[in-house]
């Protein structure tokens, strides 16, 4: 399962509030697709969270996002205006 997909998943499959433990049982077992590295389930991420009680599907998603590693955050230090940080040839700006 994609990362985004996962909060219709918690409003589909869980009654809110919820614990923490009824989330590992329920969809814990869930596998989600790292598109940099390892797989996890949604277990492996939760059992990092050290919140008890889960209020909605937001307030666990948000824990969820929270959690997960490297893997699910695409490609580090990338920035689509322009680079990591100034050159040594960038020596004015530009607006555009």
């Amino acid at each position: 399962m994609r990362l985004p997909e996962t909060r219709d998943l918690f409003a589909r499959k869980l009654q809110f509030p919820v614990t923490r433990a009824t989330v590992l049982d329920t969809v814990g077992d869930t596998v989600l697709h790292a598109p940099g590295g390892e797989n996890k389930t949604i277990g492996d991420v939760i059992e990092r969270c050290e919140t008890d009680e889960f209020e909605s599907a937001d307030t666990l998603y948000g824990s969820l996002m929270t959690f997960v590693g490297d893997e699910f955050i695409g490609r580090k230090f990338y920035d689509d205006r322009g680079g990591i940080g100034p050159s040594q040839d960038d020596d004015q700006e530009v607006n555009f």
